[in-house]
């Protein structure tokens, strides 16, 4: 790969914060003990940075420790918040809600609830910025609803969902509430309780920590409704069984623990700022590209999904290479020869989506790759 390379696609995924890589070195040879190997010290040591990860990460949130689950990542979370509730379920309740623009993990493991286990799902409708119509959300909720799951913020185009509203609306009728928060915490802060949520995903590698490691806030009071998915030795309270990975478990909690500095409003700030940078300099270059979804403050500071007029995104990205990396949808359904359905359900045609590309930023963005990566779309646009 060229040094020239810029990368701006960070909703996709994030580069490792070295501070993390630093905190968790040590437990990949200086303390290799089995986290759950109670018989030496190297197990004891293990264990208590898993104790100290999982305190660090409740803490963030304003869950107890008991209350978080480590998972290889946000996909794993979600199938376990849906598919564990659903097989657990005692109560007559068999229909599940989301969103037309989950991610495909929530969408895939409703749709396998309704397959192999009868529950009906339906999709809440979006507005053409992305944000759920929460007048359709009130008339489908009933008291035979079992689970609501909506996101945070939306990994395509940034879109916000009023999560507290939503929470307040499902308790009304005794429904579980369940978020994706996987683009979240790089956003904003989150306080489960304040904000009413019952089950909360969250993904190492969206917030600068490693890829492969992910948690799930289960509240206390759903542990015993809920089915696991994995079974073996019974860890973690019985709901997600595996030697949990002690460097990895390391490395998310200092990511997270690192959104909850001082600097970190001001580092949301920065990144909105190269956004709104990035976009300017897009319009100038060619007159009709717009963002898809709100803009300002309120969507997430490191979206920029936009449209580009009369420009195949698939052809742009690809004569970009190796110059600047984007995308023109979420990456884990990369390769599938579709349109985003995000961007669909936000009411954009078939040939508008394939003018859309999601170009995002974070921490280690600069205003020099802001004009660097215009000046090279500039270039290829020209030709």
């Amino acid at each position: 790969m060229k040094k020239a390379s810029i990368y701006l696609d960070y909703q996709s995924t994030t580069p490792v914060d070295p501070r993390v890589i630093t905190e968790m070195l040590p437990y990949f040879f200086e303390v290799p003990g089995n986290p759950h190997a109670s018989e030496h010290a190297f197990g004891w040591m293990a264990n208590a940075a898993i104790e100290q990860a999982r305190s660090t990460i409740a803490c963030a949130i304003g869950a107890d420790e008991d209350e978080i689950l480590f998972t290889s990542g946000a996909t794993e979370s979600n199938n376990l918040a849906i598919l564990g509730l659903a097989v657990g379920a005692t109560s007559k309740r068999n229909r599940i809600l989301t969103s037309t623009i989950e991610h495909k993990s929530v969408l895939s493991a409703a749709r396998a609830a309704a397959r192999k286990l009868g529950f009906n799902v339906e999709l809440i409708p979006v507005n053409n910025q992305g944000v759920i119509r929460l007048e359709c959300l009130m008339n489908m909720l009933k008291d035979d609803v079992l689970l609501v799951s909506v996101m945070g913020f939306n990994n395509e185009v940034g879109s916000p969902q009023p999560i507290a509203e939503i929470a307040e609306l499902c308790h009304g009728v005794n429904a579980v509430f369940h978020s994706d928060g996987a683009q979240s915490l790089a956003a904003g802060v989150i306080d489960v309780g304040r904000i009413g949520l019952d089950m909360l995903s969250l993904s190492g590698h969206k917030i600068y920590g490693p890829k492969g490691i992910g948690a799930l806030y289960i509240s206390r009071n759903l542990h015993s409704f809920i089915e696991p998915i994995i079974y073996g030795g019974g860890q973690q309270e019985g709901l997600r069984s595996g030697t949990l990975p002690v460097p990895l478990c390391v490395g998310l909690a200092k990511a997270v623990s690192l959104m909850k500095t001082e600097d970190a409003l001001a580092e949301q700030i920065q990144i909105a700022a190269l956004r709104d940078r990035f976009v300017e300099r897009l319009i100038s270059i060619l007159p009709g590209t717009r963002l898809v979804g709100l803009t300002g403050n309120a969507r997430h500071p490191g979206n920029a999904n936009v449209f580009l007029p009369e420009v195949d995104a698939a052809d742009l990205l690809t004569r970009l290479q190796p110059r600047v990396a984007a995308s023109t949808g979420a990456a884990c359904t990369s390769g599938i020869p579709e349109p985003s359905h995000v961007l669909m359900a936000l009411g954009l045609s078939q040939q508008e989506a394939e003018s859309c590309i999601r170009f995002s930023f974070g921490r280690f963005s600069t205003k020099e790759h802001i004009d660097s990566a215009t000046d090279a779309i500039q270039e290829v646009l020209g030709r």
